[in-house]
């Protein structure tokens, strides 16, 4: 699941490399922390936060394939 985030992140972004994600695994459940450039931090949350919405929901499909839970925690 980490890695699919930090794909997604890395196509919507201008600065690819400054792209990192943090997972932190519980029993049933995963936080992925996402932290982008602070320039690029509007890319990844959108209008309205319409692209977070969108990059939770993706992740939340994945997790669910897995039987786990999922958050997305977007740091500047």
């Amino acid at each position: 699941m980490k890695d699919l985030l930090e794909f997604v992140a890395r196509q919507l972004v201008s600065d690819p490399d400054a792209v990192q994600v943090h997972e932190v695994a519980g029993q049933r459940s995963v936080v992925l922390e996402l932290r982008v450039a602070p320039d690029d931090l509007g890319k990844v949350i959108g209008r309205q936060g319409r692209v977070a919405k969108a990059i939770r929901a993706l992740m939340k499909a994945a997790a669910a394939r897995d039987g786990r839970l999922v958050h997305v925690e977007i740091m500047d």
